[in-house]
């Protein structure tokens, strides 16, 4: 891990989300996040940032299966097979977000934030976020432990810092 990428894990979620537009206006990049158990908290997070308009137009909250296919494009087979907390799913989520917001970036998170919800593959904490464009994507599977909230929290942060390291890494 280089230096950059493990000093983010000390910044507080406005110093990354500051940090995130400074990146995106240096590459020319816009970015999107396509959101279910984090319920709209990277967009939030993003958008607190004053004049984030200049790299964010759109985010999506699908949080339902029905609105990843109308929305994203998920297709329902995809979700039917590997279920909405699957790395096909938000690998799908980010490609239809990208595609249909025109960004070049974006983050899409699918998760069981609990307290009800999960399964012993799937228990409470498992968090699937990927991150790439229309063409190209990458995924990772988190297990946070904590509430609700502190799942969902952690959830916003990994995304945001996700999209930073995709940003310096370029």
């Amino acid at each position: 891990m280089s230096h950059s990428a493990s000093s983010l894990a000390n910044l507080d979620l406005t110093t990354l989300a500051e940090r995130l537009g400074r990146r995106c206006r240096e590459h020319g990049v816009s970015i999107t996040a396509a959101e279910s158990c984090t319920g709209g908290g990277v967009a939030s997070a993003i958008t607190a940032v004053a004049g984030s308009s200049d790299y964010f137009e759109t985010g999506y909250v699908t949080y339902s299966n029905a609105a990843k296919a109308r929305l994203l494009g998920v297709p329902e087979a995809l979700i039917a097979q590997h279920g909405a907390v699957s790395q096909a799913v938000v690998e799908a989520m980010v490609a239809g977000a990208c595609r249909d917001s025109g960004a070049k970036l974006g983050v899409a998170i699918s998760g069981v934030a609990g307290p009800d919800g999960g399964t012993p593959e799937k228990p409470v904490g498992t968090v699937w976020l990927a991150w790439g464009g229309e063409t190209r994507q990458q995924a990772e599977r988190f297990q946070f432990p904590g509430d609700r909230r502190a799942v969902r929290e952690r959830a916003v942060r990994e995304a945001i810092v996700g999209l930073i390291r995709h940003l310096e890494a370029d």
